[in-house]
């Protein structure tokens, strides 16, 4: 009964979920438009907060955060549950995607209609920089944070750790004087350590089962090996999709072809490069959490069983990508929430959150000038029609009260008329 006040909050969730395209990057500019601006579900200083912590922990960091905004509001249960909202339609549409290949085509499929999410994205993106600017860039030292982690990002956007690396940094930045803040008396509070405990004991079960029925080529390998390999994807991947989908692809395309593989012919978990590049390519194309993809990857790597074991698949692969994110943030953000209290933690938040804007900036930077590098070849058209698409959603968002989902739907239409 005590769920039933939050059906608003769920339903904002489910919209947001269904539209929100673009990556993390664009999904923060889309929660600060919705659970910000419209819904006052938190503030930009707490939303900030957030992005600031789970770009700090491994795991799908735009999911962590929209759960942890259900956590603020309603406990454990409403994160959960927020976290499911968030995390099955994008999952129910890669997990088709694996049936759908089995009688498509895919390379009839058209996506033309898609063209203006990009520039729409980097609207968000703009905004939501824009916003956290106003309320994290206050003195001197974190206008150099700033500006360093801007130009880091931008030259180094790949790298897999540079961005847990510019965030911590720029905590110890900021450390360097306690004029500012000094440290107050304070009472440490206790700490849970079931999640942590559950997490690592997860971790070590599947590495010690996977192997063990790999070697001993238990009838139900492939299903142990599969959630092991999604569970380890989802424990250590710091910096999102762009690192998750290497990492996979070397565990399911490359490394099946190897000498040492091909030598012992083990009946390993692999998948044709086009196969990969095909989900890569079109979890990009639809709203929600790129760690989706683990819903198609699940599915591809049993589709040869049977119907049920693919279903399976689909499943272990979403379990196995989501679960070690969920276990990692609802237990240190209440440690996080604890350390806080210290001068020392409260100081680096400052030069935190100036790294977590500067990547915003460098990410705004970064993928205007890889989207705008690729109209210039085609055509000057192409170059104008983005640049007003990009313009037009920031200035929408600063200055209407229109809703995200809206002006998704708006770029999705004027996609499907040019």
């Amino acid at each position: 009964m005590v769920l039933i006040r939050h059906i608003p909050f769920l339903k904002a969730v489910f919209l947001y979920s269904i539209t929100a395209f673009g990556g993390p990057q664009g999904h923060y500019g889309m929660m600060l438009k919705t659970f910000v601006t419209q819904r006052k579900d938190v503030t930009e200083k707490e939303l900030l907060d957030l992005l600031s912590f789970c770009n700090m922990i491994p795991g799908a960091s735009s999911t962590q955060t929209v759960t942890l905004i259900g956590y603020k509001r309603g406990g454990i249960s409403l994160a959960l549950i927020t976290l499911l909202i968030w995390i099955l339609p994008a999952s129910f549409l890669m997990g088709a995607l694996s049936f759908l290949l089995n009688y498509f085509d895919t390379k009839s499929i058209n996506t033309q209609w898609l063209r203006f999410v990009q520039p729409m994205a980097i609207g968000f993106i703009a905004f939501s920089a824009l916003k956290l600017y106003k309320i994290s860039v206050t003195n001197t030292i974190t206008r150099i944070i700033l500006i360093i982690t801007s130009f880091i990002t931008f030259f180094a956007f790949k790298t897999p750790w540079v961005f847990p690396i510019l965030i911590i940094a720029g905590g110890i930045a900021t450390n360097f004087s306690d004029k500012r803040i000094p440290q107050k008396a304070t009472t440490p509070q206790k700490i849970k350590w079931a999640n942590i405990f559950i997490f690592l004991l997860l971790f070590a079960v599947a590495g010690y089962l996977s192997e063990t029925a790999t070697r001993q080529n238990w009838h139900n390998r492939k299903a142990i090996n599969l959630f092991e390999n999604h569970y380890r994807f989802g424990s250590l991947v710091f910096g999102g999709g762009d690192v998750l989908m290497p990492m996979m692809y070397e565990q399911y395309v490359v490394r099946p072809q190897t000498k040492k593989a091909i030598e012992t012919k083990r009946d390993v978990l692999k998948m044709t490069k086009e196969e990969f590049l095909t989900g890569s390519g079109l979890v990009r194309a639809i709203p929600g959490p790129v760690f989706s993809i683990a819903s198609f990857t699940g599915g591809m790597l049993m589709r040869n069983e049977s119907f049920e074991w693919h279903v399976l698949g689909c499943a272990l692969g979403v379990i196995g990508i989501f679960l070690p994110s969920a276990l990692l943030v609802l237990f240190f953000f209440p440690v996080w929430h604890n350390l806080k209290k210290y001068a020392v933690i409260f100081r680096s938040l400052e030069g935190i959150n100036a790294a977590v804007v500067g990547i915003m900036v460098g990410a705004f930077f970064y993928l205007t000038k890889d989207i705008l590098y690729t109209d210039v070849q085609h055509s000057i058209r192409n170059f104008g029609l983005d640049i007003g698409v990009i313009v037009a959603t920031f200035l929408v968002l600063e200055y209407s009260k229109i809703r995200a989902p809206f002006i998704v739907m708006a770029c999705l239409l004027l996609g499907f008329i040019l």
